[in-house]
């Protein structure tokens, strides 16, 4: 297994952006939101159980799961939301087990939004978390989904404060506009992972 670094952060913290500037520097990125789009798409068995559970009108004309609609579901009910999780989580995480094995690469960059709400964190070996202003998110939010202002709340709400998710950080990168200073933060992280990989290797060896 490689070095693994989990990318987390809040939702609309910037995390595709930085996972595209250490994907840009060679760096295989595994994606848990990817892969979770991946389990439930058209004639899966988890788009079977999603429909026998919140039923027909989750889909949209085609067949495909109408992702909009089921967000606005479970970010204004809990208990939808726990039971959407509580299904899919051991389906992604087989996924995540299994492209990770198959890479042979220093490291690994595992994004991951709900590494700290699903107890993810001792399956990295280093943490890396995005720090972005509430305000910012709101904002990105409400213009990325043209969603209304409270909807982006709720979703905010849903995940653990920023304050408790950098507790668990071994490095931060804060994002809150600047991209060129993004991509100094990446480069220099990018380094450091470099070295950490090639102890963690040499101690495996």
């Amino acid at each position: 297994m490689p070095y693994i670094v989990a990318l987390s952060g809040g939702i609309a913290s910037g995390k595709s952006t930085v996972a595209d500037l250490f994907a840009k520097l060679g760096v295989p990125i595994v994606d848990a939101d990817i892969i979770a789009k991946k389990v439930v798409a058209k004639g899966s068995q988890a788009l079977e159980q999603i429909v026998h559970y919140f039923g027909q009108d989750i889909l949209l004309s085609d067949g495909n799961l109408n992702r909009a609609k089921l967000r606005e579901i479970i970010f204004n009910h809990q208990q939808h939301r726990a039971w959407l999780n509580q299904y899919l989580h051991p389906i992604i995480q087989r996924e995540t087990t299994l492209q990770i094995s198959r890479l042979n690469t220093p490291y690994i960059l595992w994004v991951v939004p709900l590494l700290i709400e699903n107890n993810l964190q001792k399956q990295a070996n280093r943490i890396l978390i995005i720090d972005t202003d509430v305000s910012t998110q709101i904002k990105r939010l409400t213009n990325r989904d043209n969603i209304s202002e409270d909807l982006a709340k709720n979703m905010l709400l849903s995940q653990t404060n920023n304050e408790k998710r950098i507790s668990y950080a071994d490095d931060v990168i804060v994002n809150n506009g600047d991209t060129s200073e993004l991509s100094s933060q990446v480069m220099l992280l990018h380094n450091k992972y470099l070295k950490l990989s090639q102890n963690y290797n040499e101690e495996l060896s």
